[in-house]
């Protein structure tokens, strides 16, 4: 089974968007498909426990049909930042069961598992308490800050996307401050040494001053094979067969 990850610029870059079209046009042609999302906070509670509308999107768009615990392990009902929501319960992220859920979704009879992150490339999934510095603490308290920080160890998603040796499609939302965003992401993804199978182009404001020439920017900044501009409000992604078979590998 081919496993990839889909990352974003920034919280509303539209993954879960572009990843919806992307199973549907990998379903279209004919392979089984699995979408998963791994952490999600500013789940619903519902009769059957917390739901996240980015996972049930997933949910409804792979072609193989996988219980929903499979498809969302950690879910947060907050909307806020995933560690923050599981300090605010008394606990933290496990991502010894984000491993076991996505080594026990690679087993399934499927040809394409689409891994979704939440937020952009650096999520933190486990963060040190420290002392917060104030512009008022003194040299001594600064370096007691800082050593207690380099004693502790800070994870992030992006720590698990390199381990589990997923390749990484960037969704850049294309909007005003795009070209930094994307240019900061691709640049610290091809630091933690994963593969970058290429980046779509998701259009998220369609009144964007210049779109073109922005798009075309990213085009001379991002070394890495663009696989698919999304206009605003695109309903379907249509590859070539070329660009199928290399997200396939």
């Amino acid at each position: 089974m081919k496993s990839v990850f889909i990352t974003g610029t920034d919280t509303d870059a539209g993954k879960t968007y572009v990843s919806v079209l992307l199973l549907n046009a990998i379903n279209k042609a004919g392979f089984k498909t699995i979408g998963f999302k791994p952490i999600a906070a500013g789940c619903e509670q519902t009769p059957h426990g917390l739901r996240n509308d980015d996972a049930l999107n997933l949910q409804a768009a792979a072609s193989h049909k996988v219980p929903y615990a499979m498809v969302n392990p950690i879910a947060f009902y907050p909307p806020i930042a995933p560690h923050i929501a599981a300090a605010q319960v008394g606990g933290k992220i496990d991502m010894q069961r984000v491993a076991g859920a996505l080594k026990a979704l690679q087993n399934e009879d499927a040809d394409f598992l689409l891994v979704e992150g939440a937020g952009g490339w650096r999520l933190p999934t486990s963060l040190p308490s420290t002392p917060l510095r104030s512009s008022l603490s003194s040299a001594s308290d600064d370096s007691k800050c800082t050593q207690l920080n380099d004693n502790k160890k800070v994870e992030f998603l992006s720590d698990f996307v390199a381990k589990s040796t997923l390749p990484v499609i960037l969704v850049v939302g294309v909007k005003l401050g795009c070209l930094n965003h994307a240019v900061l992401a691709f640049e610290q993804i091809k630091r933690d040494n994963c593969d970058i199978i290429g980046w779509v182009a998701n259009q998220i404001d369609p009144n964007m001053n210049c779109y073109a020439e922005n798009l075309a920017s990213l085009h001379a900044l991002l070394d890495a094979p663009f696989l698919a501009e999304v206009k605003h409000a695109q309903q379907s992604i249509e590859f070539t067969h070329s660009t199928l078979r290399h997200i396939l590998g």
